[in-house]
């Protein structure tokens, strides 16, 4: 019987899926009880790295119940043959959802005014109070076209904005056409972007993409989104940026070096700042688990990975 480590509480579904498989221990202590593990389920927090992975010789998968999955040595997993896997199309949902409530929060200013009423500062309709920006008509950039991103356009399309993209793969016409969205040049992505959403992976190339260049390119008065990877984005010159110019506002999910927030980002009023729940609906994080499940299922009795990973 294999013995099942998983590093957070598995739905009742997952348990019994598992249990038939051998005997399960986690998530108090998991680290320890590496020695005879043939399947880990994780997720992004926990770092499986060449000295975990060497107190483990009997390791046969690692399971992500997330799509990410740049805390693994994937190099390390290859060499000593076990399965890495993660959990696609699932959140593709609920991640791009939050994208646009993001989206919708920076351009109207709402976390901004909503501090504002609860310190007492609301004294009763302004006409010039809270003012924000329409998203008709305005230009939506999105950077990372895959899953989420085109999941994005198709949300942005009924608000009547423009939607362009940049990618490390242009998409085939028909998707283009399907999304509503024109293909252009990192360049133009960020000089005509009025909102700039990023959904790329965090790879060497793409790790603070948007840098203190990119950002004093950006068009007066626009807004960055970010529900993708935190390093995806040079925090103290976005910081510099929504203080000094030209960025307007900002919506935030994920940060450079998480769960740590850069103080500079506390203190602004124009920045919408979440706690990492882009996938955060139970029925989504119920599938993730699951999938993730299935993976350790599907290797542990001798069958194929259903999502793994290169």
């Amino acid at each position: 019987m294999a013995r099942i480590v998983t590093t957070f509480p598995l739905p009742d579904a997952a348990l019994d899926l598992l249990r038939p498989l051998g005997s399960l221990a986690g998530p108090e202590g998991w680290r320890e009880t590496m020695d005879d593990a043939e399947a880990l389920l994780c997720l992004l927090t926990d770092r499986v790295d060449a000295e975990l992975l060497g107190r483990a010789p009997r390791l046969r998968i690692v399971a992500n119940a997330v799509v990410g999955y740049e805390h693994v040595d994937r190099d390390a997993c290859r060499a000593r043959g076990i399965t890495v896997t993660n959990t696609p199309d699932v959140l593709t949902d609920a991640t791009a959802d939050l994208a646009m409530a993001l989206l919708l929060s920076a351009m109207r200013g709402l976390s901004g005014a909503e501090c504002s009423l609860r310190a007492g500062e609301f004294h009763g309709w302004g006409f010039w109070d809270y003012l924000g920006a329409d998203l008709s008509q305005k230009t939506l950039g999105i950077f990372g076209m895959g899953r989420i991103g085109q999941a994005v356009a198709r949300r942005a399309a009924p608000f009547g904005m423009r939607v362009i993209y940049h990618s490390r793969t242009r998409l085939p016409a028909a998707d283009e056409a399907a999304a509503g969205a024109e293909w252009v040049e990192f360049d133009g992505l960020i000089s005509r972007s009025d909102v700039l959403s990023l959904h790329a992976p965090l790879t060497p190339d793409t790790r603070h993409a948007i840098d203190a260049d990119a950002l004093r390119r950006m068009r007066p008065g626009s807004f960055l989104v970010n529900t993708a990877r935190g390093a995806l984005v040079d925090e103290a010159a976005l910081v510099d940026a929504l203080r000094d110019g030209p960025l307007a506002g900002a919506g935030l999910d994920v940060y450079e070096r998480e769960p740590r927030i850069h103080p500079g980002l506390l203190d602004l009023p124009n920045v919408t700042l979440l706690p990492h729940v882009g996938s955060a609906t139970r029925e989504t994080r119920t599938r993730m688990a699951m999938l993730a499940a299935r993976n350790v299922h599907a290797v542990l009795t001798g069958g194929a990975p259903l999502t793994p990973v290169p």
